[in-house]
């Protein structure tokens, strides 16, 4: 017998957490994301808290969980778009219509009880969680920033009554087989006619000191009007610089200054940690971390996390000098074999652009949001 459960007991949290551990188990392509980090979700002063509301469910049959979902209502998303919705996350079932059906029913119970009138996603507290639904691409490695699903997953959710909303597109970047010098000499010429350079600081400690402030304020403007995406607030810098802290290393950060050292344009990319912690199950072993720590030094693969422009520079052509920077680390660097753009939506021609003219990309994932209008019952 089929039934939902909302996740309150110590022994369900867990059982929410591990079912996908579960379900994955023998996926070669599926990568957890860190089990500490989900289990913090269940916390009362977990980060998000307070400006969202957050639901979980289990399905189970015969005792056995065969599904989960949650439910997220994020006041900040809502009242920047204008909007009544609740996001969808988390979601995860065996291949049978029937339990995705009951977990959405679940949600959507619960985004009426709340006054709301869509339900979207998946989509996480905000853009800095996995988001999409993967839908193109099942035969690639997932990046530690995105989630792994199964093929299976687009028609049970469609089957609910869901429809596209928009998508987005990932890439695998190769600098070209030769250098003609073009991005360089172009990279120059922006730099002399806008008085721009590029941030010298020696270290990641030495980089967070100096810009920590502005470099969030130009995450806030360069991302404010792109989708799904909702203001920092302070927790979440705090979160966001203790991740940064972990894996990143200077030497694949590029920001671009302008003559009074304001940040401009930046790019940085996080030394894939993807194969670290498939091995431990997302659980920071010493043995994983030590992984970590060898893949930050030496990787085989960038995962391309934060890129973004000032509105004022945009169509200054200053986004060269990051992909110039990127194209001379990917040179340079022997260990590494390609860049992985993580998610740039459809509709970003520019940034699109941009891989394919400047570099040997091929467009190998693609992700979907969905969105549901909810009728009164």
């Amino acid at each position: 017998m089929l039934k939902v459960c909302e996740v309150i007991t110590k022994q369900q949290r867990k059982e929410f957490v591990d079912f996908p551990l579960r379900l994955y188990k023998d996926c070669p392509q599926f990568v957890p994301p860190l089990y500490s980090d989900e289990m913090a979700v269940f916390k009362k002063d977990y980060v998000y808290y307070d400006t969202c509301e957050a639901i979980f469910y289990l399905a189970y049959e015969d005792d056995r969980v065969v599904g989960r979902i949650s439910g997220i209502l994020q006041r900040s998303s809502n009242e920047k778009w204008g909007q009544k919705r609740i996001r969808f996350t988390r979601f995860d079932s065996i291949n049978d219509p029937k339990v995705a059906r009951a977990l959405f029913e679940a949600v959507e119970a619960w985004a009426r009880s709340k006054g709301m009138e869509e339900v979207v996603g998946p989509l996480g507290f905000s853009d800095l969680e996995r988001e999409g639904l993967l839908i193109e691409g099942f035969e690639h490695l997932s990046t530690f920033e995105e989630q792994y699903s199964y093929d299976y997953y687009p028609g049970l959710i469609e089957g609910c009554g869901y429809e596209k909303e928009i998508d987005w597109v990932e890439s695998m970047v190769r600098p070209r087989a030769e250098d003609d010098g073009k991005m360089a000499r172009m990279s120059e010429l922006i730099a002399k006619r806008y008085k721009l350079r590029l941030d010298d600081s020696k270290s990641t400690g030495e980089f967070i000191r100096r810009y920590k402030d502005s470099f969030f304020a130009l995450i806030d403007q360069a991302y404010n009007e792109i989708y799904g995406t909702v203001p920092f607030t302070r927790g979440m810098r705090d979160m966001l610089l203790s991740n940064f802290r972990l894996i990143v290393r200077k030497e694949f950060v590029t920001v671009v200054l302008d003559e009074n050292n304001k940040p401009v344009c930046f790019g940085a990319c996080f030394p894939s940690i993807a194969k670290a912690v498939q091995k431990s199950r997302g659980r920071l072993t010493p043995a994983c971390l030590f992984r970590i720590l060898r893949e930050r030094k030496n990787p085989e693969i960038l995962d391309l996390a934060l890129i973004g422009v000032d509105s004022a520079w945009e169509n200054k052509g200053v986004s060269v000098m990051i992909a110039h920077s990127l194209d001379q680390i990917l040179r340079n660097k022997k260990s590494i074999q390609w860049a992985e753009t993580n998610l740039n939506l459809e509709t970003n021609y520019p940034i699109r652009n941009l891989w394919k003219q400047r570099f040997d990309a091929v467009e190998h994932k693609r992700r979907r949001s969905y969105v549901k209008r909810l009728t009164e019952e």
